[in-house]
């Protein structure tokens, strides 16, 4: 009960009970309850201001946590990053290689992500920047896998074939050559015995007696059988599959028809002296991919090492090609 207030009265000569009006009393009151109000607000101005609700303290572990998981998982990635550069490189470097084949293109590999606005919908947030990096780095692996992927199915494809690419592949040299003598002209710039000025020999020249047997070099199929008296000359053109061809030129006899499946090592024609030629001899190319190449590499099944680099020495020097 509030104290009961008393205030003098010089009239009556006596103390008398001070009574206030309602009004006054009711706006004591809602002052009263105001300046509770502000000083609450205050306090929790105050306390939220420099304190952090218990609420907020576990968002704050909840989102400290989320980034450090974040991170371990953006270390992850790098490591599966790097296991698939492994991948790549073994593919490219050893597994292509064993099979004669292209490596995958760096543009192929890494192809299909990036682009300047693909990751907006991630801006906003604390941890943009984290979140995009890790989204990213996620699209780079999922589209290197799917090229990875593709690749391992030609590697098994091209490996379930090997049988057949070893059979197919030129390995030999296309006339009897023990002993490296009747290479007479090797791949490359060397002169032309006609117009004497330094022209691309796009294949090796054998120089041999007329009727010299000459051999298909792998399994393969006759494309073409041309009989001319220009330039090449009576020639074979074989279709070895896996982008491999080989052209003999200037024969004399064709003992193939086109359409005709040769085995390695079957007689296919005989050194002539036919079209643009300067003697006896074979003009023998290896074509991939209807380029030429060097044929020298391709006779690995019939020479040993120590012949082979003799034969790479001797066609370093200058020489004439005889057609």
């Amino acid at each position: 009960m509030g104290k009961t207030k008393y205030h003098f009265n010089p009239v009556t000569i006596t103390f008398e009970i001070v009574k206030y009006p309602f009004r006054r009393k009711f706006g004591r009151f809602l002052l009263y309850l105001l300046a509770a109000g502000l000083y609450a607000i205050l306090v929790l101005f105050i306390a939220y201001k420099f304190h952090d609700s218990p609420k907020e303290r576990i968002l704050k572990r909840e989102l400290s946590h989320m980034e450090f998981q974040y991170r371990v998982l953006n270390d992850r990635l790098d490591q599966i990053t790097e296991v698939i550069e492994d991948l790549q490189d073994r593919d490219d470097n050893i597994y292509r290689i064993i099979f004669e084949a292209e490596p995958v293109p760096s543009a192929v590999r890494k192809a299909g992500y990036g682009g300047v606005n693909r990751y907006d919908r991630l801006d906003g947030y604390i941890y943009s920047n984290l979140l995009k990096a890790t989204t990213e780095k996620i699209d780079q692996i999922t589209s290197q896998l799917v090229v990875q992927s593709k690749s391992f199915d030609e590697v098994f494809e091209m490996a379930k074939n090997k049988a057949q690419f070893i059979a197919s592949i030129p390995a030999i040299q296309p006339v009897s050559n023990k002993d490296l003598r009747r290479l007479s002209s090797y791949y490359g710039y060397r002169m032309d015995p006609f117009y004497k000025v330094m022209k691309f020999h796009e294949g090796v020249d054998f120089s041999a007696p007329i009727g010299t047997e000459i051999y298909a070099t792998g399994d393969g199929i006759v494309v073409s059988v041309e009989k001319s008296r220009s330039h090449y000359g009576n020639n074979v053109l074989i279709d070895h599959g896996f982008n491999y061809e080989t052209f003999y030129a200037h024969c004399k006899d064709i003992k193939v028809k086109p359409g005709q499946h040769v085995k390695r090592g079957q007689i296919i024609a005989t050194v002539g002296n036919t079209g643009k030629s300067t003697g006896p001899h074979l003009h023998y190319e290896v074509r991939k991919n209807n380029k030429p190449i060097n044929p020298i590499n391709f006779f690995f099944n019939d020479i040993t090492p120590e012949d082979y680099e003799l034969m790479i020495e001797l066609s370093s020097r200058p020489s004439q090609t005889m057609d």
